[in-house]
């Protein structure tokens, strides 16, 4: 990496869940460094953590023990530095494409305390929107738009914002193959091209979508981080490119032995290792 420092730290993390009668243990001993400009995707099978990792990460959930640090900092809730991208896109339904993007522009300025008009917040929700290719449609609302559309205006929204960190919740998970390959392909544009190139910390069960995007690959079981892989394919990345060569169809295999073997033992023995 470019920049070696820390942005986020991970240090021990426990969550559980108190009921009347019962406690659940959602992550348990979570220790993870994420440096700064990294592209980290977190896989893992339904119901091992992912997004309960996530929203620890967003300041949605408050870890039970243990300490989550960004830029040397704990997590006290939600933080402008950080922007969330989910599956069900979360738009206002009764504004348009361009003034979702421009309202989250002008909100966040005010929470940092720079001075925004609404005209240049405007003119930032433009350019992010034709980023995305959505020129044309900037006057819709999002019933008017497709799913990839208007997740496309949510990643629009996220990065307009100027977010230091980007965490991304199986945020093309609902939308077929050919629109989904085309958003991953967005992203690491964007990605790539960003002066000041974001942290991601981006939840997903595909394999084929973690090898695509990621620096390294976060394998989670229940409660526990599992494995941190390097995946180490040549970018730029896309699809035709990576999955005949030799680099992809291993690390591919390692993943897959890791959800259909080692886990169940590990899993049974309530244990895991890095």
């Amino acid at each position: 990496m470019e920049n070696e420092n820390p942005v986020i730290e991970i240090e021990n993390l426990c969550l559980s869940y108190e009921s009347e009668n019962s406690t659940y243990e959602a992550l348990k001993d979570i220790n993870l460094t994420i440096k700064r400009g990294e592209f980290i995707c977190i896989v893992g099978s339904s119901g091992c953590g992912k997004s309960t990792l996530l929203s620890v990460l967003e300041g949605l959930n408050k870890a039970t023990s243990g300490k989550v640090k960004i830029n040397g900092k704990e997590i006290q809730g939600a933080g402008v530095e950080r922007a969330v991208v989910f599956q069900s896109y979360s738009l206002f339904p009764w504004m348009t494409a361009l003034q979702n993007v421009a309202f989250a522009v002008y909100e966040t300025c005010k929470k940092r305390g720079e001075k925004i008009s609404r005209k240049r917040a405007s003119e930032t929700a433009q350019t992010f929107l034709k980023r995305v290719e959505l020129n044309g449609f900037e006057n819709k609302l999002p019933g008017e738009l497709s799913g990839g559309m208007q997740q496309r205006v949510a990643i629009a929204r996220a990065m307009a914002c100027d977010p230091e960190i980007l965490l991304m919740d199986e945020p093309f998970g609902a939308l077929d193959a050919k629109i989904r390959e085309n958003l991953q392909n967005l992203l690491l544009k964007m990605w790539r091209e960003d002066e000041k190139k974001k942290t991601i910390v981006f939840v997903t069960h595909d394999l084929n979508e973690a090898e695509l995007l990621a620096d390294r690959i976060v394998f989670m079981i229940p409660k526990f981080i599992y494995a941190v892989i390097d995946d180490k394919l040549p970018r730029p990345r896309n699809y035709p490119s990576i999955q005949e060569s030799r680099e992809y169809k291993e690390l591919y295999q390692k993943l897959v032995k890791y959800f259909y073997n080692e886990t169940t033992e590990l899993i049974d023995g309530e244990g895991a290792g890095l």
